[in-house]
């Protein structure tokens, strides 16, 4: 199923409709304790980006933008 973004969603029927506004319902969230804890737990074991963005349902953008903020390096696979 391809990504769809927030301003097709008015063609889509209902149900596709929900999965489209579900997926964005974390958006510009604020990081909480808990989150950044987790963050440097995760880079510190050697995930990869991808994984960590799966683990942490966020962007791998917002992994990344916030892993710089705080210092943190990620792994980077080869």
């Amino acid at each position: 199923m391809p990504l769809l973004d927030g301003a097709n969603a008015g063609n889509l029927p209902a149900e596709k409709e929900q999965i489209v506004t579900e997926r964005f319902e974390r958006h510009r969230q604020p990081w909480t304790d808990e989150e950044l804890e987790k963050l440097k737990a995760l880079a510190k074991k050697g995930m990869a980006l991808k994984a960590i963005s799966k683990a942490m349902t966020r962007s791998e953008e917002s992994i990344k933008d916030r892993a710089r903020l705080d210092g943190v390096g990620i792994a980077k696979l080869r």
